[in-house]
């Protein structure tokens, strides 16, 4: 074959491939769920302000060591909640779990349909040391400022509860009964390891209650934090990530550091971590996070509506950048994080004994067998003990998006949010709801919580604050909610 015609071939092949990835990207249909428009719910911004500002000033912190830790605060808690939804403690039943976590049960109409749980959790981060001087107000403070509720559980979590029983207690004023029993679950620890919600999972295992759906924190409505995405992305939480925390140890002879071996305690314990860190799990454009990229790619612009649209062309491309990003390449992978090493105590002293902890936030596909198993491989020295965890948690299920629960969230958010892109996501933080995992096919994380790229270091972190008009709307969200799922279809 001649020159010109091997260019000429090369030519068209270029054109074909264009023109597919053209077509994919103008063609390829959106995904979005078309609403009516709704008229929301009414709600009275400054009282029910008032009433979360008067929440987030019990410091519920939570203790792993001690489950009466701030046993007073909660007890606090509790009675003021009691005091302020008074339908809700007055014609719902309520049980109590473990040292702080509530359940109550508000009985449908048909005893024949699967109930719903709405979750959420009483219990608040403390604030780092050093870092007081730093908030705008004091974090116990509640105070309402600037169209701001700010303090520590504003948003995490005590915004979602609160927001929660707003809307029954409106619900219940109004004369509305739902369809399906409704349950709210409020664990007392979810921060320090949700012992409150593995109970009340093994309790309503034992009574054989079985959910249509839950809905637990999760993912929010983030603004500008999408690149190549003009409106809010709503983004709802199908699926958890696992977690483990191994720790790797090595004994060895302690002497002088006149006289070292030529491999120490230290120096073994280090290589293996380097060795971790150097291999980590490999990453991949597959299961919910391409099916994120697939709901998104139609609403975006630009290249990145481009690369999104042929990730069959673009994937090792797409995937490349979003490895540099921490928050983004921990939807790719099952990450490794070295986060305690401890060894010696002494600058002439070489010490028997080292040991690190490596937390592990496991990928659905992955398991704890098979990161133990990767653990083993990488480090390739039996010199190392690796001990793995007993507390560790398996990543969930991936829940459907086909399934009403999911439907449900997605139609009531784009009614609440009308201008957002809705989209399944992947939570790589761990909620109380990877316990009921067999009480349901169909358990969703999400928080109808604004956040834009400033706002996101507040979570866990300083100056924690929700806006007075986001958090109507999120008791607004909570309502049609119930409402919606009250219908038969």
């Amino acid at each position: 074959m001649s020159l010109k015609r091997i260019s000429l071939a090369v030519l068209a092949l270029c054109a074909g491939l264009g023109a597919v990835v053209v077509g994919n990207t103008l063609l390829k249909p959106s995904r979005q769920l078309q609403v009516e428009p709704i008229q929301a719910p009414p709600v009275d911004a400054t009282a029910v302000a008032g009433r979360l500002s008067g929440a987030v000033k019990f410091q519920t912190i939570s203790s792993d060591k001690d489950p009466q830790f701030n046993a007073a605060e909660f007890d606090q808690l509790q009675a003021y909640l009691a005091q302020q939804f008074p339908r809700v403690h007055r014609q719902l039943k309520l049980e109590r779990f473990g040292a702080h976590s509530l359940m109550f049960v508000w009985p449908g109409t048909d005893a024949k349909a699967l109930p719903l749980a709405l979750m959420a959790h009483q219990d608040v981060v403390p604030i780092a040391p050093g870092t007081e001087a730093k908030w705008a107000v004091p974090p116990f403070e509640g105070r309402i400022q600037d169209g701001f509720i700010w303090g520590r559980g504003a948003w995490d979590d005590k915004g979602n509860l609160l927001a929660q029983l707003e809307a029954v207690e409106a619900l219940l004023a109004s004369g509305f009964q739902p369809r399906q029993t409704v349950y709210l679950l409020s664990g007392g620890d979810e921060e320090v390891g949700g012992r409150g919600a593995q109970e009340m999972a093994r309790v309503l295992k034992q009574r054989g209650v079985e959910f249509e759906f839950m809905l637990d924190e999760g993912l929010m409505v983030t603004e500008g934090v999408m690149p190549g995405l003009d409106q809010p992305a709503a983004m709802i939480g199908v699926a958890e990530k696992g977690i483990g925390t191994w720790q790797l140890s090595v004994e060895t002879a302690p002497g002088h550091s006149s006289m070292p071996p030529q491999h120490s305690a230290i120096g073994m314990i280090s290589t293996a971590l380097s060795r971790l860190e150097s291999n980590q799990f490999p990453a991949a454009i597959e299961g919910v996070v391409k099916e994120l990229f697939d709901t998104l790619a139609p609403e975006m612009k630009g290249a990145n509506r481009l690369l999104l649209s042929n990730l069959w062309l673009f994937g090792p491309l797409v995937r490349q950048q979003l490895e540099k990003a921490p928050s983004s390449n921990a939807m790719l992978r099952t990450t490794t994080a070295l986060t305690i090493v401890n060894a010696g105590n002494k600058v002439n002293v070489l010490p028997g004994h080292a040991e690190a902890h490596v937390n592990f936030r496991i990928l659905p596909g992955d398991s704890l067998d098979s990161v133990d198993t990767h653990i083993k491989k990488v480090v390739a020295n039996e010199a190392v003990k690796v001990q793995r965890p007993s507390d560790g948690s398996e990543p969930s299920a991936v829940s459907p998006t086909s399934a009403r629960g999911y439907q449900l969230i997605n139609r009531t958010v784009r009614e609440i949010f009308p201008t957002a892109v809705v989209a399944p996501g992947l939570m790589v933080a761990g909620t109380d709801s990877r316990y009921f995992g067999d009480l349901s096919r169909n358990i969703y994380k999400f928080s109808p919580v604004r956040a834009r790229p400033e706002d996101l270091p507040r979570f866990h972190g300083t100056n924690e604050r929700i806006s007075v008009a986001n958090y109507v709307e999120a008791i607004q969200f909570y309502q049609q909610l119930l409402r919606n799922a009250a219908k038969a279809s």
